[in-house]
């Protein structure tokens, strides 16, 4: 079994903008109209990425690199940030397992995943080179080297920040850039200004497929960037990066991450009386913060359930109700079995109404979160059925991180009245 091809393509947006002056001095503010972004963005996003090619003879080995460490150096606070963020880790074992099952010389096939986790034409080379290895290495092979390939380490600062040797990324905090005279002066033959790295169309060169690329039910699989697009966030100003990136971090937390979870969504109880011997309750999910469906992909779910507890805290068997918050999709992505997702500012309320266990003290409403619930499901298969082949290993090392990524997102509980 192999994971069915996903492409991430760039969707320009069509927003109309006032043009502006494209001068860049010390002291003027970049300013770019949408049509000169759109540009920037179709040349920076080509798939696959061109080779940076020969460094520059003035070049030193650290300006030459593209090592994310090496850029840490002078970045200091982004390269801390980024090492704690899902794109530090977009080549992680799940992934790696599965190319270890593709042909060493595949670089077509291996493109539909690197294009988006290690889109580098120099991480593509790093991989050919390491599965060919792999194709000959030994049971007494010589262990990895401590410092990962720049492959290993997914989508790394050049991936968004350099092409042909040449640097760029988004204006100073007050909008400035560097004029000629200072841009020369600073390390790796200056930089380049663009607003385009503020812009939402930046992330949907990962986030978002084409009109005629792979969908369900009429809707494309991937989708983020166009459920944005028409969602009060996009009018009200709020882009991918203002809550992706706060203060310009380079954090990119998500479903993973409980603190952004609990700040999307707005969870609230109700209830927990009793009549003719039967309690009704309910709760509200509502997603207040996400500028996209929630959860926006087909990978996590959420559960929002209702149960009975006994004195100790524990779970009484048959009093539990749940409700699925899911893009449900079988494992060869045929088909759509469902879709319960919350738009923005779309609601789930789930109603109780349940005899009184003997037992019961209080009532206990949550929101579970499983955002690889689809991978679990994924390796498992593969495990099972013998499809993992060579990256066995590294398969069954991501279902143990699949399955301890789930966390409880909320949780209240009210006390029953006496009896």
């Amino acid at each position: 079994m192999a994971l069915p091809v996903l492409l991430f393509v760039l969707n320009a947006c069509d927003r109309s903008e006032t043009v502006r002056s494209p001068a860049l001095t010390e002291r003027t503010p970049v300013t770019e109209s949408a049509q000169a972004i759109s540009a920037f963005l179709e040349r920076h996003w080509v798939r696959p990425l061109p080779a940076q090619g020969k460094a520059p003879e003035q070049f030193s080995a650290l300006e030459a690199s593209l090592m994310p460490s090496d850029c840490g150096s002078c970045h200091t606070e982004q390269y801390r940030d980024w090492q704690t963020s899902l794109h530090a880790q977009a080549m992680g074992p799940g992934l790696m397992g599965q190319l270890l099952a593709m042909a060493p010389t595949a670089r077509d096939e291996h493109q539909d995943c690197l294009r988006c986790h290690a889109p580098l034409a120099e991480q593509a080379n790093d991989l050919l080179a390491e599965l060919a290895a792999a194709e000959h290495a030994s049971a007494d092979a010589a262990p990895s080297p401590a410092t990962p390939s720049l492959h290993q380490q997914g989508l790394v600062c050049a991936a968004c920040h350099v092409r042909a040797h040449q640097r760029s990324g988004p204006p100073r905090r007050d909008g400035t850039a560097p004029d000629a005279v200072e841009s020369a002066a600073l390390p790796h033959a200056g930089f380049v200004a663009t607003d385009a790295f503020e812009d939402s169309r930046f992330c949907s060169a990962c986030h978002q497929f084409q009109p005629d690329e792979y969908a369900l039910n009429g809707k494309l699989l991937e989708n983020t960037y166009d459920e944005w697009k028409v969602s009060r966030h996009a009018r009200e100003g709020r882009s991918c990066q203002s809550c992706h990136m706060p203060e310009r971090r380079h954090l990119w937390r998500g479903i993973h991450d409980p603190e952004m979870v609990r700040a999307a969504v707005t969870f609230s109880v109700e209830g927990g009386e009793w009549t003719n011997n039967v309690i009704r309750a309910a709760l509200s999910v509502r997603n207040t913060g996400a500028g996209h469906y929630l959860p926006t992909y087909v990978t996590p779910r959420l559960v929002a359930e209702i149960e009975q507890l006994d004195g100790d805290g524990r779970s009484l068997p048959g009093t539990r109700i749940e409700h699925l918050i899911q893009r449900l999709v079988p494992l060869d992505l045929g088909s759509e079995t469902s879709d319960t997702r919350l738009a923005p500012d779309g609601e789930l309320r789930l109603v109780y109404e349940r005899p009184v266990h003997r037992a019961a003290v209080a009532l206990a409403y949550r929101l579970r979160v499983e955002p690889d619930e689809f991978y679990a499901r994924f390796y498992r298969a593969l495990l099972a059925d013998g499809a993992a082949e060579k990256g066995r290993e590294l398969i069954a090392l991501a279902l143990k991180q699949a399955e301890s990524s789930s966390f409880l997102a909320f949780e209240e509980r009210r006390v029953l009245p006496q009896r």
